[in-house]
């Protein structure tokens, strides 16, 4: 049993929030008192998440964003305070995969994108939740990193290169910001059981037996396992904690 959490009278900012980690965290959010505000590019399946909540009672909003534009992630941050009335936690969780490339192969435009997705997009998120944050002398911000930000794999060298720069990111700004009220923390997800893992597996880019194999917990993890271990990360039980990467992956790092 997961514990629970009392959010009620804050505000979560959730990217990536149509499916899969960044779903169960709003979720977790919402059902924890939170008012939730979530972003995707998936706009159908922000929209099913965002019904659903409402459904239950909870304050939603929901709107696309694309977090490579930081205009567009200035005006959602924005509009989350305008609406919502303020901003306390914050997920930045909008991340990509690619399949996997021989490092002497991969293009430019691939690097590029990854990058641009997984790093920038963060960065912007976290840039524009700070400004709002500062105002307030208070919050707490978790980047998703994953076990590749922590290690490298053979083939994955853009994407392990973008992870691994989302920790340097949120290590050098939580020293920034833990004197200002702020937390900023990193979460390493191992292969969870996601729509984004689904679809590697079913094109061959990815082999469910040895991911498996490679977490000695003997099994994928779940996105309500990442939801667990962020909320807690915004909770008050750690309000000790900054500037941590923490991984969340069966073991796989600790072999």
């Amino acid at each position: 049993m997961n514990p629970t959490y009392d959010f009620t009278g804050q505000v979560a900012l959730v990217t990536g929030a149509a499916s899969g980690m960044g779903r169960a965290t709003a979720t977790a959010f919402a059902r924890s008192g939170a008012a939730v505000a979530l972003a995707d590019l998936d706009t159908k399946g922000l929209e099913d998440v965002a019904q659903e909540l409402t459904g239950q009672g909870h304050r939603v909003l929901a709107a696309g964003c694309d977090v490579t534009d930081e205009d567009q992630v200035a005006a959602f941050v924005d509009r989350t305070v305008d609406s919502l009335g303020r901003l306390d936690m914050a997920f930045n969780n909008a991340g990509i995969q690619v399949p996997p490339s021989d490092a002497a192969d991969e293009t430019a435009d691939v690097f590029d994108r990854v990058q641009a997705v997984n790093l920038r997009g963060v960065w912007a998120c976290m840039k524009h939740e700070l400004r709002h944050m500062r105002a307030q002398g208070s919050g707490s911000i978790v980047n998703c990193s994953s076990l590749g930000g922590l290690v490298g794999i053979p083939g994955r060298a853009a994407y392990h290169a973008s992870k691994h720069g989302v920790i340097g990111l949120s290590g050098s700004a939580a020293l920034e910001y833990a004197p200002r009220g702020v937390r900023i923390n990193t979460v390493c997800p191992g292969t969870i059981d996601t729509p984004m893992v689904a679809d590697m597996i079913a094109k061959g880019e990815l082999e469910q037996h040895e991911a498996v194999a490679a977490q000695p917990i003997g099994r994928l993890g779940r996105p309500e396992e990442i939801a667990a271990a962020v909320l807690w990360l915004c909770s008050t039980g750690a309000s000790f904690v900054v500037g941590a990467a923490l991984p969340v992956d069966g073991g796989y790092v600790a072999r």
